[in-house]
């Protein structure tokens, strides 16, 4: 079973191309992150023609989540207990919870897409909701393991954060900016301590999975590494290769993120019911 994650940053803009690449990698399962945009508006032919089923979360033309996937998902879960909120109040006084995780279970391994908050800058009230979010769901992912502990449990999503100074082209460019603080690198280790492995660093998979669209960054290879597949020791035994697809940074309309992609050991049981395409 080949499954990936991506930032596709708008997914009405994007769905050709998204399709086709899951197409030509023969990809069956994918969560995606930033689709911007409320079910309705969610282009759902255009993988339900190529084979594919849809769950997403989506609440407006932000953030918002979603999986595609040819093999059957079961016990859909639109976002995680605890998971905090940001925003104004809504009428009954509580705050809004954004549209940034979801939840799936695949051939017997759990699933979560998930786009952890920007945090913006140090002094914006959006970073210690940032560092909040994450510790909440680190909390979370505990649970999940020691309340299934053989099932393969993997977070994969855009966690806008990186963990090491190689993750970032310029360490010093990142002086007293979000994504690299103490804080945020704490808080991404404590997946690590709660016993989830990176799918790729440990398999000496290196390079980085966004480049902002300003400045020739792509062209100039200024990039970051924060997009990841932390997986439970149960879902990292079942990994058999792992790859960043950089060339989808080529090309027209791309995203400004690139697919991370795992294969694993489990074998399904449609295969030969897989769309043909040229």
């Amino acid at each position: 079973m080949r499954i990936a994650t991506w930032n596709v940053n708008s997914i009405r803009t994007r769905v050709g191309r998204v399709v086709d690449w899951m197409l030509r990698e023969d990809i069956d399962v994918l969560a995606m992150q930033e689709i911007k945009c409320k079910p309705e508006q969610f282009p759902i032919e255009a993988f339900t023609e190529a084979g594919y089923e849809v769950e997403l979360h989506g609440l407006s033309q932000w953030n918002g989540v979603a999986f595609a996937s040819r093999l059957p998902m079961e016990d859909v879960t639109v976002g995680f207990d605890t998971q905090p909120g940001f925003g104004n109040p809504l009428d009954d006084g509580t705050i809004p919870i954004e549209a940034r995780a979801i939840g799936v279970t695949v051939e017997g391994a759990r699933l979560w897409s998930l786009y952890v908050p920007n945090g913006r800058e140090l002094d914006n009230p959006h970073y210690p909701y940032k560092l909040e979010w994450l510790a909440n769901l680190a909390t979370q992912t505990t649970k999940w393991m020691h309340n299934n502990p053989e099932q393969p449990l993997a977070l994969m999503g855009d966690f806008n954060i990186a963990p090491f100074d190689i993750d970032v082209w310029d360490i010093a460019a990142f002086e007293g900016k979000t994504h690299v603080s103490d804080a945020e690198r704490a808080a991404f280790r404590a997946f690590e301590t709660a016993g989830l492995i990176d799918a790729l660093r440990s398999r000496g998979i290196e390079g980085y999975t966004y480049w902002d669209y300003q400045r020739l960054r792509f062209p100039r290879n200024e990039g970051l590494r924060i997009d990841f597949i932390m997986g439970s020791p149960q879902f990292d035994e079942l990994v058999t290769a792992a790859s960043i697809d950089r060339e989808e940074r080529k090309g027209d309309g791309p995203s400004d993120h690139v697919p991370v992609v795992v294969d694993l050991a489990i074998d399904t049981e449609n295969e030969d019911d897989r769309p043909m395409f040229l």
